[in-house]
């Protein structure tokens, strides 16, 4: 009896010890874990737009309906000719509705009496398409029109002509790439200054993609950018 408790005493005194070796191993090895800097990764690219939406409108005025819906259908003709001309395909171009506003049939203007035209008159057309440089030229070309006495106007005073970039998916695998260098480079100065040295990444957090106007004035140059947050575990 006395040997079977001696044998129960030491083998409980031994699964104390291992006990306690491997609770101070544990929380040793937390306190390591528990050594990381957070540091963030920057990536930026500077892109062309690679698809430009321009909605224009075409107004007119007059007195006459009959005589207004002639000259609609005369300016859209020309409108649909100058752009064809300029190498855009039928598919690029949406004829939009055609709206009239009857300023006599406006209850609140109170100028309706007064005013030279009883109606006016909105053509809508949407050109859509992905030669952004092709686009710039008809822009600038579209001055002509004037001369045969087209008005014709961006639909959008505050962003005449939309330009955007589609192609960020085959950007983001290198911006990642890029951006968690950048991360660790910053995490390797980190630690030179406190004697450590950057082991694994213990948590990494993807940011949003950001595509932005490189400036007002040149809205078809695109600046698109990443920022990561990453979680470097230190060593010693």
């Amino acid at each position: 009896m006395k040997s079977t408790y001696w044998v129960s005493a030491l083998l409980l005194s031994i699964a104390l010890v291992a006990a306690g070796y491997f609770i101070g191993n544990l929380q040793v090895n937390g306190k390591k874990y528990d050594r990381y800097v957070t540091v963030k990764g920057l990536s930026e690219r500077e892109v062309a737009a690679d698809l430009a939406v321009w909605p224009i409108n075409i107004i007119l005025t007059g007195n006459d309906l009959e005589q207004l819906r002639g000259q609609i259908e005369l300016q859209n003709q020309e409108v649909s000719t100058f752009f064809s001309q300029q190498g855009f395909s039928p598919e690029e171009i949406t004829r939009g509705p055609v709206n009239i506003n009857d300023a006599q049939a406006n209850l609140y203007n109170s100028a309706a009496a007064t005013n030279k035209y009883r109606y006016m008159a909105k053509s809508e057309f949407t050109l859509r398409t992905a030669d952004v440089a092709k686009l710039q030229t008809a822009l600038s070309e579209s001055l002509k029109l004037l001369s045969r006495g087209i008005v014709m106007g961006s639909k959008n005073e505050w962003q005449p002509i939309e330009y955007i970039f589609t192609g960020l998916n085959t950007l983001k695998p290198e911006m990642i790439e890029e951006a968690t260098k950048n991360a660790r480079e910053v995490a390797e100065k980190f630690a030179r200054d406190s004697d450590s040295e950057v082991g694994q990444i213990r948590v990494a957090r993807q940011g949003l993609f950001s595509i932005t106007n490189r400036d007002a004035n040149t809205p078809q140059i695109k600046n698109v950018r990443v920022v990561t947050t990453i979680d470097f575990q230190l060593e010693d």
